[in-house]
């Protein structure tokens, strides 16, 4: 212990040797130290008052929760099992639980945002740069977007010359994440909507299309509804054939008691051809339907109020058809009403989800440049250059004339202006 003692002796002793004769060389010039002193803090307070104000506007945000259902049941179970655990927090994470926050950061720094503050506060004038992007990345470098890891509150801090437009490019961040978030979370319950009302449209014409073929049909057939149209034939025909029983049977009495060309016989037959005539346009003929209504039917049957008791079946498969398709068609067209009135309630209830908890407001006092404490730091670093050339300068004139380290110095120290004057000269000659 002793010998190390003795051998670190003399080192620190060497050690404070050399300190006291470093300051000892610093009070031989503490006169002009004090004059660089004086002079550093007199430009340092210069330059500091020179130098343009700068202010910050800030502004706080909360992105929402995320709501999916993939989430709402994921916590359902985990409230309910309480058994999850790591498994619980990772599916959480998974599912989104802080993706909002570093999303809304993303969309903050994105060109999209920038660009579009460049050109709506003309900050390529601003700023006097020549392109979008330069301007662009000094509006990055005045900006600072940071999240809380914990909350995930987001702020938003905008540094500028003038108070104002500080505010309201902080505003305009706002303005533009609004802009974007509206149209990316309303972008389904919109697509939803137009494609609800496109087909809506669709289903609209084709009911339309349905209903004037079943109005076309039955006009020209004279269908209104084939079941009561049957019920009242077939009754009417069994009305007209017991009514044309009963009238052959009092014809033959009547022949039986005067004879052939007595006036009540002829009466009767004729009562009976009627009856006759009349179940036979009742009933009509078994024939295949004509393919135009138009051009085969005869005026008698244009004329008739009900189509012939044995066509009503050819009649019924056709008119179910289009009495089905308009059923459809208006189910079809009620249920796409309802969806499309939730779809525009759904779509006005997407409302932008970034909610604000600091506005951006005008800044009072400025936030750089801190003046007194640049002064101080201009005239410390002033101060310690002089005193550094003070002692270099000392450790200089204490160098051999033949060190090689001297000579270095001298041969680089001629030379240096020469090279200096052929480098401007040459600039100066050059196209």
């Amino acid at each position: 212990m002793a010998t190390m003692t003795s051998v670190l002796s003399p080192t620190r002793t060497t050690q404070t040797a050399h300190w006291a004769t470093r300051m000892q060389l610093l009070w031989m010039h503490r006169r002009m130290l004090r004059r660089v002193l004086a002079i550093s803090f007199l430009l340092s307070l210069g330059i500091a008052f020179v130098l343009p104000k700068q202010y910050t506007s800030s502004a706080s945000i909360m992105p929402p929760e995320p709501q999916g259902s993939g989430a709402m049941m994921l916590a359902a179970l985990t409230a309910r099992t309480g058994g999850l655990g790591g498994l619980g927090s990772l599916a959480g994470g998974l599912l989104g639980e802080h993706s909002s926050t570093a999303l809304y950061i993303d969309l903050l720094h994105s060109g999209t945002v920038s660009g579009h503050l460049v050109s709506r506060f003309d900050l390529m004038h601003v700023y006097h740069k020549r392109y979008y992007v330069d301007a662009e990345k000094r509006l990055a470098s005045a900006s600072t977007i940071t999240d809380d890891k914990k909350s995930g509150v987001i702020t938003i801090k905008v540094q500028d010359r003038d108070p104002m437009r500080a505010r309201d490019l902080a505003q305009g961040y706002l303005d533009e994440l609004n802009r974007i978030v509206t149209q990316t979370s309303t972008s389904g319950a919109h697509q939803e909507r137009i494609f609800i009302e496109r087909r809506l449209k669709s289903v609209e014409d084709d009911l339309e299309r349905a209903q004037l073929d079943l109005s076309e049909f039955s006009s020209k057939t004279s269908t209104i509804d084939i079941r009561e149209q049957t019920h009242a034939m077939v009754d009417a025909g069994a009305r007209v054939q017991a009514e044309m029983l009963v009238e052959q049977s009092s014809l033959q009495s009547l022949r039986q008691i005067y004879g052939e060309g007595n006036v009540r016989v002829r009466e009767t037959q004729a009562r009976i051809a009627s009856l006759q005539g009349d179940l036979t346009r009742m009933t009509g003929s078994g024939a295949p339907l004509p393919a135009s209504q138009d051009e085969s039917s005869s005026a008698d049957d244009k004329n008739e109020l009900y189509p012939p008791l044995r066509q009503l079946p050819r009649l019924a498969v056709p008119y179910a058809d289009l009495y089905r398709r308009v059923k459809v068609q208006e189910t079809v067209f009620e249920l796409l009403t309802q969806q499309y009135e939730l779809a525009r309630l759904e779509e006005a209830r997407d409302v932008p989800a970034v909610r604000i908890i600091d506005v951006p407001g005008v800044p009072e006092k400025k936030s750089f440049p801190p003046r007194l404490l640049l002064a101080l730091l201009l005239t410390f670093l002033s101060f310690s250059a002089a005193a550094f050339l003070v002692l270099a300068n000392e450790r200089w004139q204490h160098v051999a004339e033949d060190d090689v380290r001297r000579r270095l110095v001298t041969e680089v120290a001629a030379s240096l202006p020469q090279r200096l004057r052929v480098l401007v000269n040459g600039e100066r000659g050059a196209p």
